[in-house]
């Protein structure tokens, strides 16, 4: 399995990260704001805030008796695509992005839907061009992609699983006019709609490619427009579905 390089800073600890495999659960959940980590690790029993980096911040607390991780990435990927180099250099192996997103095709624009759950995303970003050409896919875990569904369904919650679209630019999408190729970006869009998208947002193709190649796990789940607490115990929930399942193999 291919692996890449530890990069340590002067302490011996993950470069962008400032941790090392001691602070980080085998379980991470990945917001892109630092501060709404703080919110995700209050679900967490005895979270402790193990320190920021940028915008990187790392929480780490217990669920169902396993250590789990809450790390911002940052906007984009190539912040995510670190986060999780160096996640994995510290023992993580499951993934799952809990953030935000804007509704694109037809089926999510149904006010039902308070989210989406990424079983794939279109790679519209360079990060993970830099990884593998295009051809390769961006796919969510079937296993992550199961555990979320699963926990949507006992929460009642209304998110619709389908291809994500990941893109390069926030302000390319909401303001098309304003950059010299609005037309493809406008043609494109036009094309994502057509293609039932459920969803726009700018990290999880990066995550899934990363996590594909480097032989881990990794799933998405988004809130539309802004997040709420729907999302979070959405994750939460399928965090512990997965290590009763990892626990269920283990035996």
């Amino acid at each position: 399995m291919l692996k890449s390089k530890d990069v340590l800073n002067k302490d011996g600890k993950q470069f962008h990260l400032n941790c090392t495999s001691k602070d980080i659960g085998e379980y991470v959940l990945l917001p892109g704001d630092p501060e709404r980590t703080n919110l995700i690790a209050q679900k967490l029993d005895n979270s402790k805030l193990i320190g920021q980096n940028r915008e990187l911040r790392v929480w780490t607390g217990m669920l169902n008796d396993k250590k789990v991780s809450v790390v911002s990435t940052g906007m984009g990927g190539p912040s995510t695509a670190i986060a999780v180099e160096e996640l994995i250099h510290c023992g993580a192996h499951t993934f799952i992005r809990v953030g935000t997103s804007g509704r694109v095709g037809e089926k999510s624009q149904d006010k039902k839907y308070i989210g989406a759950i990424f079983t794939s995303a279109i790679r519209d970003e360079g990060t993970s061009k830099s990884y593998v050409p295009a051809e390769y896919p961006a796919v969510a875990n079937i296993d992550v992609i199961n555990a979320l569904i699963k926990a949507s369904q006992k929460l009642k919650c209304n998110f619709l699983p389908g291809i994500g679209h990941s893109k390069e630019s926030f302000y390319g999408e909401v303001d098309p006019e304003s950059m010299p190729i609005d037309e493809e970006l406008k043609s494109k869009w036009r094309v994502w709609q057509r293609a039932n998208a459920v969803a726009t947002e700018m990290e999880s193709s990066t995550l899934f490619v990363v996590s594909s190649i480097r032989g881990v796990r990794a799933g998405s789940i988004c809130a539309y427009d802004f997040m709420n607490e729907e999302t979070i115990n959405v994750a939460i929930e399928a965090i512990k579905n997965l290590i009763i399942l990892d626990n269920a193999n283990t035996i």
